[in-house]
């Protein structure tokens, strides 16, 4: 049994749910959100609250249970508040800047990284920490892991991209013989 997926998905106000076949749309405003089941899991809407029951008794199916009620979680999560990472530069040079829906990156290679963005994420750029916010999970920690991928931390001096609340442990260097 699925711990989580014993939990039914609660539905705050100002966000409507509706359940198709094997597809639940959510809609907050003019934003909808879909996601498709594939029928893998029964889902059904009750009393301000989405519940989801496994197919059948097959292994797949009671996996399936758990992912989608976090995946639907994920989704009323990113409607309501949003996420956001946290990208920090370290090093002599290293700079960001946002132009129109272009990220553009210095990170000490011969020429400047230009990444282009999603129009329904935000990045925005204070002095060496990049912020990308939005409303789905898996977009924004995509790109905050490929803007990071430009220049990773190096172990030695901490110099490169890293996420704000990642602790790099810094190596000690050579020493000279005696």
């Amino acid at each position: 049994m699925s711990r989580i997926g014993k939990q039914p998905v609660s539905i705050p106000a100002g966000i409507e749910v509706t359940v198709n076949g094997g597809i639940i749309t959510f809609k907050k405003g003019n934003v909808t959100k879909e996601l498709d089941t594939k029928d893998f899991v029964n889902v059904k809407v009750e009393n301000n609250e989405i519940v989801f029951t496994p197919k059948g008794d097959a292994r797949e199916d009671r996996a399936f249970w758990g992912t989608f009620r976090s995946i639907s979680n994920n989704v009323i999560i990113g409607l309501v508040d949003g996420y956001e990472k946290k990208l920090e530069i370290n090093g002599v040079g290293y700079k960001a800047a946002v132009q129109g829906n272009k990220l553009v990156l210095n990170l000490g290679h011969s020429h400047p990284i230009n990444y282009e963005f999603p129009k329904d994420v935000q990045i925005a750029v204070e002095k060496n920490l990049v912020i990308i916010k939005g409303n789905d999970k898996q977009v924004v920690g995509q790109i905050a892991a490929e803007i990071r991928s430009f220049r990773p931390p190096e172990p030695y001096k901490g110099k490169g991209v890293k996420y704000l609340e990642e602790h790099i442990i810094i190596k000690a260097g050579k020493t000279a013989a005696k």
